[in-house]
């Protein structure tokens, strides 16, 4: 459904430290009230050797007697995560103003001024991305109220890299139509997109080469990359293509018509999905 940039390790360890850390305050602390989970540092200074040995093999053997607490804390944990990583896709996207609509280092395609956005991340080596892109040109052609809107997110290869900057330079010259017809063809070739491929497809569709290796040597293009990642990081963006559409963060490449319904549920009820 869509590539990954990078390896998402998991948060078990994290979680025991929690769950540990909540077990010594149950056992040191003789009420359980909220405050109780909490053990200070000074305090934890003065127990003796002997003491924190005690303590150990007091959390020893309630977590072979108990283990089903460590299974409940890190399930709250996961909850909270959950909660957290909600509320904050809820801000970014909520920012009309941010970096997420507004950066100098996208591009916007189909109807500039549409009611409707579509952004999506991508990578010129994202086999998904590549398989989307016909859904994303038959929405455009579907929808005349649709502005898409196009990020480079780079993460599957140093060539991805220096693709991105190559589009983010010709984003200097290139607009609108102009910049969807070098997007589409590069996005549609065959074998690794690198620098190389990126500006022969900017030659053959006319840019102005020498500004075009001006441009890519500006720190606004690299700049602008790093503030399209922070972004997605935001989003919990960790592979493309993904998409954000309304309220709502879509992961991989769901297809034309799942992108279609969530559309018409925005020009209908103004959210992806209408109750």
């Amino acid at each position: 459904m869509f590539d990954m940039g990078s390896t998402i390790f998991t948060r078990h360890w994290i979680g025991l430290t929690f769950a540990l850390s909540t077990l010594v305050g149950l056992i040191m602390s003789p009420c359980h009230g909220p405050s109780s989970f909490a053990i200070s540092s000074a305090a934890a200074a003065e127990f003796s050797s002997a003491q924190k040995t005690e303590i150990q093999s007091i959390i020893k053997d309630y977590l072979i007697e108990n283990p089903e607490i460590l299974r409940d804390a890190l399930n709250e944990l996961e909850l909270r995560d959950r909660a957290a990583a909600a509320n904050a896709r809820a801000a970014v996207v909520a920012d009309m103003s941010g970096p997420l609509y507004t950066s100098q280092q996208q591009s916007v395609v189909g109807n500039p001024d549409g009611k409707i956005s579509l952004i999506e991340f991508f990578d010129y080596n994202c086999g998904y991305c590549k398989r989307a892109l016909g859904d994303i040109a038959q929405l455009i052609k579907d929808n005349p109220d649709l502005r898409v809107v196009l990020k480079d997110l780079p993460i599957l290869s140093p060539g991805s890299i220096e693709a991105a900057r190559v589009a983010g330079a010709l984003r200097n010259q290139f607009k609108g139509e102009k910049f969807w017809a070098f997007h589409q063809k590069l996005l549609s070739s065959h074998g690794p997109v690198a620098k190389a491929q990126a500006l022969a497809v900017a030659k053959d569709l006319g840019a102005d080469m020498d500004k075009l290796e001006k441009d890519m040597a500006s720190p606004d293009i690299v700049q602008g990359i790093a503030v399209t990642d922070r972004v997605a990081k935001e989003l919990d963006i960790n592979g493309t293509p993904s998409f954000v559409l309304g309220e709502e963060v879509v992961v991989g490449a769901v297809g034309r018509d799942e992108l279609q319904s969530k559309i018409t549920n925005i020009r209908k009820c103004g959210k992806t999905t209408c109750s």
